[in-house]
């Protein structure tokens, strides 16, 4: 009997104690035992230097970087200045230019007379040369001739008057002429436009020379003609030619001058 109360203590005892399910906890406790006592393993160690390493990276990093950008501000700043002097360099050179440019400004206010005196001295010198040649030429036609009352100097008299008209008459006169467009209106679209063209140009005057003519689409089937002629101005005028041309009452209505050019 007391063996078997023995035993059965025993089991009971085994089975109230819980080390077994708790076992993780005690090998944790253990581990703190041997590192306390030891020193962290080098696991512990490697886990301790990774956040130390990683912030040296980082630190790294952050130098490169910062580094890096200071460079770039370095090498902007450079051309800055570059260009500030090549700038300071242009502004110069047109305060330079501009400086001359007053200065010659002025000189030419101070002295307006200069240039244009050396260039009307051409102009000058070739009237004075006309007014000699003209003078000349009034010298060789003698209008009013010797007083002397001797029979050669009234013929070298009438020599000199007759040369003196051949030589105006040969000079060539301008004729003014005027180019003229004419409107010339139907009394209605019955009107025979081919035989208006007709009347219209046997109209002849002195001066004046008929072009080319068209016919005009006026509306409700009505057309006018529209003819082109040459005139000379001393000779004939546009009232003239208007009252010549409507005397045709059978197939002209009216007469419009449409256009008028000098030539």
């Amino acid at each position: 009997m007391p063996k078997q109360s023995t035993k059965m203590s025993g089991l009971q005892c085994l089975a109230t104690e819980n080390i077994w399910f708790d076992k993780r906890c005690y090998d944790e406790a253990e581990k703190c035992f041997y590192e306390g006592s030891n020193g962290p393993s080098s696991q512990a160690k490697t886990a301790m230097l990774q956040p130390k390493v990683s912030q040296q990276k980082r630190r790294h990093r952050n130098s490169s970087s910062n580094a890096g950008g200071d460079q770039e501000l370095v090498s902007r700043m450079k051309s800055l200045e570059l260009e500030n002097h090549t700038l300071h360099k242009v502004v110069e050179e047109m305060r330079a230019a501009l400086q001359k440019l007053e200065t010659r400004v002025v000189m030419l206010e101070k002295s307006p007379a200069a240039v244009p005196c050396a260039k009307a001295a051409p102009v000058q010198q070739v009237k004075v040369e006309n007014g000699a040649r003209d003078d000349d030429d009034d010298d060789d036609v003698d209008l009013f001739g010797s007083d002397d009352d001797d029979e050669e100097a009234e013929r070298i008299k009438q020599e000199r008057l007759d040369a003196y008209a051949a030589k105006k008459s040969k000079k060539p006169t301008l004729i003014a002429k005027s180019s003229i467009l004419l409107d010339v209106k139907p009394w209605d679209d019955e009107t025979d436009m081919v035989k208006l063209e007709e009347c219209v140009r046997t109209v002849q005057m002195d001066g004046l020379l008929w072009g080319a003519s068209k016919l005009v689409p006026v509306g409700y089937g009505i057309k006018k003609l529209q003819i082109n002629c040459v005139v000379e101005d001393d000779k004939v005028g546009t009232d003239i030619l208007e009252e010549e041309i409507t005397k045709f009452e059978d197939y002209i209505q009216s007469v419009d001058v449409a256009a008028f050019n000098k030539i």
